[in-house]
């Protein structure tokens, strides 16, 4: 067997965090060790669901505490974070990055603009873990530059010991069966945050609006819907007239409004 002082390395780090399983400090000396082999600038374990994202650990804000921007995302930014809609649409385990699951305008999103660019920064990958049929463990890794081919082919060689560390480290997290929190109706929050409206939006109008914020162009909001892009349009049309707006800078504005 012919073993590089790096195997020898990973191999001995690896044991350490294994050893950790049952305690407290688990998901940072996990993350310390993926950290050096790719650039980590934050990160968060979730369990996602039909509901609100359950945390069930975070790099700690810059004064040690939760981050406040964090925070927005649990109230309800979550709803357009493409990684939290890819797992509604399609749970699956494996790695996945911001390239696989991000809308084509995804980066002209105010979403993108005021939380993600602000919070993750740069890039994000996820290993991802499907529990069942509606839920999925999912340790998300933030940097401040992209992550590199090869470091995408590290997480890929590793993602075996992590994916498996990860599933058996959920019986030492605290209720890890427990309901999630389901998310509040934001749909009628956004209408009455808007008192001027006459006629309610419809639900197709309420999609559009979900899949415009999160990034999606018209095509890929028709190509969810199975409607045409001139369909699309018009629903916009018309949700922009009910809700007296002109922009998505202003749809997104009453989007953060009906979290609160």
């Amino acid at each position: 067997m012919n073993l590089t002082l790096q195997d020898v390395a990973w191999h001995d780090a690896m044991g350490r965090v294994i050893e950790t399983l049952d305690r407290p400090n688990f998901w940072t000396a996990l993350v310390r060790l993926l950290g050096r082999y790719i650039p980590v600038d934050n990160w968060v374990v979730l369990i996602y669901s039909a509901g609100k994202p359950q945390v069930l650990a975070e790099s700690p804000g810059a004064d040690g505490g939760m981050d406040s921007l964090f925070q927005d995302y649990l109230k309800g930014l979550y709803l357009l974070d493409p990684f939290y809609i890819a797992n509604r649409e399609a749970p699956q385990s494996g790695l996945v990055r911001l390239q696989d699951v991000a809308p084509e305008c995804f980066a002209q999103t105010d979403y993108y603009q005021r939380y993600f660019r602000l919070n993750i920064v740069t890039d994000e990958v996820h290993i991802n873990v499907q529990l069942d049929n509606q839920r999925t463990l999912s340790l998300s890794l933030g940097s401040q530059c992209r992550f590199s081919l090869e470091h995408g082919a590290l997480l890929g060689l590793v993602r075996p010991w992590v994916a498996a560390l990860m599933r058996q480290r959920l019986m030492f997290e605290r209720d890890p069966g427990e309901a999630p929190e389901q998310p509040g109706n934001w749909q009628s929050r956004l209408e009455a945050a808007a008192e001027q409206l006459t006629t309610p939006l419809t639900g197709r109008e309420m999609e559009v609006a979900l899949l415009l914020l999160s990034g999606c162009s018209n095509k890929e909001i028709a190509r969810k819907l199975v409607i045409s892009a001139e369909t699309v349009k018009v629903h916009r049309k018309h949700m922009y007239g009910k809700l007296g707006i002109k922009s998505q800078s202003e749809l997104f504005s009453l989007f953060l409004q009906a979290q609160e």
